[in-house]
């Protein structure tokens, strides 16, 4: 009881706090606060929520029934606006801080709302090695829906929130995208909701064309309502590898070897400097060496990238053995490094008494973050912090580096290598054959002296054009309407939006994303 009157008394200190001071101004700069002792609790309510679902779901096997249910009522709403004269845009309901985007979706007051309520996994399908799900399906509900049966899927992209309608719209990438490709490249066999209101199933097989324009576009095609995508059988653990590197050339030669090799199932890089980084590889296997157990994921052990960085401080390489799901999630907990370098989050989240104390309330939802993040706050992010990923070919790789450095200033990079087969479709390589390329992500504040968002920004996707780069769509883009497409491949794109009657119904790809069009 005494426990509870502290708490208690507690709270009416903090609420009396936060009046004196004015709540705009502890958002603003004691926001730390406000994540602390609001969004964290309401970020666990939303996982049990959300947890509890997806189990009554599977226990009462309702999901298939259900989902041809709601995708009539799809149907229905798209032939309602059909019928009121097409008058504007239709876009997805899903209100825009929901989605893992930093980017505010202001068109989705202005355009035709249609609500698409898809969060269930349909089918496991081990004869095929398939299985079938519905768009708002997360990576982590499906890694722990698959596990336990012993299957996992190719590419897992690293955030819990991170949907597969997302990751096929926009794109996905993990450190075992040098064997499978993007996550669109997993993907066997997508379902959508045309502007006329049909359904539609496309493969590379069936409705070819429209299988390989969905990717990148954003969702101006059509509705995703189902996927199926590749599965694999999981094994309990990783056996990684941890070297670390100095001096530009040698990380960068060290890093394409490591990516050319079949034999490691991950490769990926962290880059603590411009020329200083932590090369790791791994490997699935079902054996392990008891004593180099790593529970990465557990609450209270050391964010994931700190932990690395203890290689590099200490110069020496390491083997550990971490539990399979414990990887895929890896950078979850400190959502890659974004809660240490946003100071106003939670800045002292991976000191160990807060790990043991709260660490297993972190981290808290991106989403609630976007929604509780005011207008000041969001000027500020923009103005002088970035998140974007570039998508260079690996050839390119330290000249890329050099840019980001010059360009930008922000450590640490995150790199992680794919291979890019020639399909059809808006992002494929230059030439005939399939290409290894690398992700380079750069998360932070940047450390350039006068950095200005929209001229360094804008210098960075003229150098990723120059050397037949792309730009991660979740993320602000400032290129013009001919840049754009420049850097992507539109034929097959326009082509298919003229012959589906696309252009009354989605606004084009442009247009949704991009700073210069965006409302």
């Amino acid at each position: 009881m005494s426990a509870l009157w502290s708490v208690g008394a507690g709270l009416l200190l903090l609420l009396l706090w936060v009046r004196h001071r004015g709540l705009e101004a502890v958002l603003v700069h004691h926001r730390w606060v406000f994540v602390c002792f609001f969004l964290l609790p309401l970020s666990i309510l939303f996982d049990i929520y959300y947890q509890l679902r997806a189990w009554a779901v599977w226990r009462l096997h309702s999901a298939p029934r259900l989902h041809s249910q709601r995708v009539r009522h799809i149907q229905e709403q798209v032939r309602e606006w059909k019928n009121e004269g097409s008058k504007r845009y239709m876009c997805t309901g899903r209100p825009g801080w929901l989605t893992v985007s930093l980017r505010v979706g202001k068109y989705k007051k202005i355009h035709k709302n249609i609500v698409i309520n898809l969060m269930d996994v349909l089918e496991v399908d081990s004869e095929r090695k398939v299985v079938r799900v519905e768009p708002l399906v997360s990576m982590g509900q499906l890694t722990a829906h698959l596990n336990p049966m012993g299957w996992t899927i190719p590419v897992v992209p690293e955030l819990d929130d991170l949907t597969v309608g997302g990751l096929i719209m926009g794109t996905g990438i993990e450190s075992s995208s040098h064997i499978y490709g993007l996550f669109q490249h997993t993907c066997v066999a997508y379902e959508l909701v045309l502007a006329d209101g049909s359904l539609v199933r496309c493969s590379p097989t069936e409705n070819s064309d429209l299988f390989y324009a969905v990717p990148w576009s954003c969702g101006t095609l059509g509705f995703l309502v189902a996927a199926e995508i590749k599965m694999i059988p999981a094994k309990k653990y990783v056996k990684i590898h941890y070297e670390p590197v100095r001096g530009l050339q040698k990380i960068c030669e060290k890093f394409a070897e490591e990516s050319k090799k079949k034999e490691n199932s991950f490769v990926e890089g962290l880059l603590y400097s411009l020329d200083e980084a932590v090369i790791m590889t791994g490997v699935l296997t079902d054996e392990a060496e008891q004593s180099k157990i790593n529970r990465i994921g557990n609450y209270y052990k050391p964010w994931f990238f700190k932990h690395v960085e203890n290689y590099l401080k200490a110069d020496r390489t390491g083997i550990e053995y971490i539990p399979s799901r414990h990887y895929y999630h890896r950078h979850t907990r400190s959502i890659f490094w974004e809660l240490q370098v946003r100071s106003d989050i939670i800045p002292f989240g991976n000191n160990p008494v807060f790990r043991y104390l709260f660490g297993w309330m972190v981290p808290p939802k991106i989403s609630l973050l976007k929604l509780t993040q005011g207008e000041a706050i969001r000027k500020l992010y923009e103005q002088h912090h970035v998140v974007q990923d570039m998508l260079v070919p690996m050839k390119s790789l330290e000249k890329s580096i050099q840019t980001f450095h010059v360009d930008l200033n922000v450590y640490p990079i995150w790199l992680c290598p794919f291979i890019l087969p020639n399909n059809p479709g808006m992002v494929h390589p230059k030439g005939d054959e399939p290409e290894l390329y690398v992700d380079i992500g750069a998360y932070g504040e940047p450390k350039r002296k006068q950095f200005e968002a929209r001229a360094s920004m804008r210098q960075m996707e003229k150098f990723v054009r120059s050397v037949h780069g792309f730009q991660m769509l979740y993320a602000d883009c400032y290129m013009t309407r001919e840049e754009f497409w420049e850097m992507f491949d539109g034929s097959l794109y326009h082509k298919l939006r003229e012959q589906m009657n696309c252009k009354d119904a989605f606004p084009e790809v442009y247009d949704k994303i991009c700073k210069a069009a965006r409302h």
